[in-house]
């Protein structure tokens, strides 16, 4: 599952609470020592610490005590930063091509990993995510704003969100908006649709049939679109790895795992291969007692627009517009990155919350490159010492990194050094 939201606070970091770290020399699955520098461990946060956050640190590996230092945290709520660290921006990643069942799955260098510029802290949080967990069930219980103040143990300077969940209401009703001008929906579909419905698309009332008509004509157009990536194959809720069983080395049989390249989702399955290992474990110094199965994303956290909460966590903002805006009158730099095919959180909505908070245009609408080509289009906002920086990365989806990591590393490395994209 993709995460609707990550969000990357920039520079300072302070472990107030008490802290556990290791040193990582190697890792299974990686060949020989590590070309980079690794730790991992727990910061207990909360009342008497009863939750435990896991953490991964990785150095810069260009220039660690002078290149910024990152908190990357992932979404969903409930995703894993490990996620992160295999599949966007982290300095290895599985590869699938050498990876069976029998073995653990194999790591290989990333070369666009943002670690390249910058020291990273990518964090498990809030409990029950990754490696992340509470001594008590009582401390499980989690909400946006609970989240955040555990997650707070730094001072902002700037912030960076790709294809970020700003408003609950406006991204999702946004998408009807975002399909007509992919091409997902006719012009009369949605000329009709957008009256019918008067520009809402998100819970209208079931008493207007010409609306509910409208959507589902509107449904049946994009019920079969990958929402992550519009362009890629939606992938089954099946195991998506078909198992070999035909080879057989010294009368035991090795199931291995052939990737069909129909679908994305099925490298992700390498993650729960290796991250379940107890050799990994061992590796990252998890906690043996604390862990009874890594999921990529904790299905019982992660957001779902048809809830207000889980069971185990509540969805109290329904908007971070205006903590954005209060950003506006302070010295502070942003950057807001959409993969313009991801219809997850489309760029449209995005782009539409940017204009809303009334800043001055800086540098207009223009294509930024990368090797000569076009890597998307940027605008950038000033106001006083405030400076947001807009960026769409063509052919990207929801996690763009993951799908464009040249052009993200590119873009990440430009803002960084204030340079234009």
């Amino acid at each position: 599952m993709a995460s609707p939201m990550k969000i990357l606070v920039l520079m300072l970091l302070f472990l107030a609470p008490t802290c556990s770290h290791w040193v990582v020399d190697t890792l299974p699955g990686f060949p020989g020592k590590l070309p980079f520098q690794l730790q991992t461990g727990y910061i207990g946060v909360g009342e008497f610490e009863q939750v435990q956050l896991f953490y991964y640190f990785i150095e810069s590996e260009r220039s660690p005590e002078n290149d910024p230092l990152l908190l990357w945290l992932t979404g969903g709520p409930g995703c894993s930063a490990l996620s992160g660290i295999l599949y966007e921006i982290g300095p290895f990643t599985i590869n699938s091509a050498n990876s069976t069942t029998g073995d653990i799955p194999a790591l290989e260098l990333n070369p666009y990993a943002w670690t390249k510029v910058a020291n990273i802290i990518f964090l498990d949080q809030p409990a029950g995510t990754g490696f992340s967990y509470s001594k008590t069930w009582e401390a499980y219980r989690c909400s946006d704003t609970l989240s955040a103040q555990y997650a707070y143990s730094f001072l902002i300077k700037g912030y960076v969100e790709g294809n970020p969940l700003t408003d609950k209401y406006a991204d999702d009703n946004n998408r009807v908006a975002y399909a007509h001008r992919m091409g997902l929906l006719s012009d009369n579909l949605y000329k009709s649709t957008k009256v019918n419905c008067n520009g809402h698309y998100v819970d209208e009332h079931p008493q207007n049939a010409a609306c509910q008509y409208d959507l589902e004509r509107v449904s049946k157009c994009t019920e079969k679109i990958n929402m992550a990536q519009i362009l890629e194959p939606k992938c089954s809720n099946e195991n998506l790895l078909i198992l070999d069983v035909s080879s057989v080395v010294e009368n035991n049989v090795t199931s291995h795992l052939l990737l069909q390249h129909r679908c994305r989702d099925d490298n992700y399955l390498y993650s729960s291969i290796w991250a379940n290992n107890k050799i990994v474990q061992k590796a990252l110094h998890v906690r043996e007692e604390t862990v009874t199965e890594w999921v990529r994303c904790n299905e019982s956290l992660t957001y779902d627009s048809s809830m207000e909460r889980t069971e185990a966590y509540a969805y109290n903002v329904q908007s971070t517009l205006e903590y954005h805006r209060s950003f506006t009158n302070k010295s502070c730099r942003v950057l807001i990155y959409s993969g313009d095919h991801d219809m997850v959180v489309p760029h449209v909505s995005t782009k539409e919350w940017i204009e809303s908070l009334k800043v001055g245009v800086e540098d207009e609408w223009r294509p930024w490159f990368v090797e000569d080509q076009v890597a998307g289009y940027t605008m950038k906002y000033s106001q006083e010492e405030y400076e947001l920086t807009y960026a769409t990365i063509k052919g990207a989806g929801h996690t763009a990194p993951e799908y464009k990591p040249q052009q993200c590393l590119s873009m990440l490395q430009r803002w960084l050094s204030y340079y234009p994209l």
